[in-house]
């Protein structure tokens, strides 16, 4: 399959993972970073809509 063809979520992640790579960020930062994200979008889901 190619990424033209792949779901959004994939096609971000792959963005996300060369976007990382490039600024030649320590796995361990982007680790925790990304548990920050997770927490954020977590919680978006769980608010009520305004």
């Amino acid at each position: 399959m190619s990424l033209e063809q792949a779901p959004d979520e994939v096609k971000l992640a792959v963005d996300l993972i060369v976007l990382l790579e490039e600024h030649a960020i320590a796995p361990q930062t982007v680790l925790k970073a990304l548990e920050i994200v997770r927490r954020d979008f977590e919680n978006k889901l769980a608010a009520p809509e305004a």
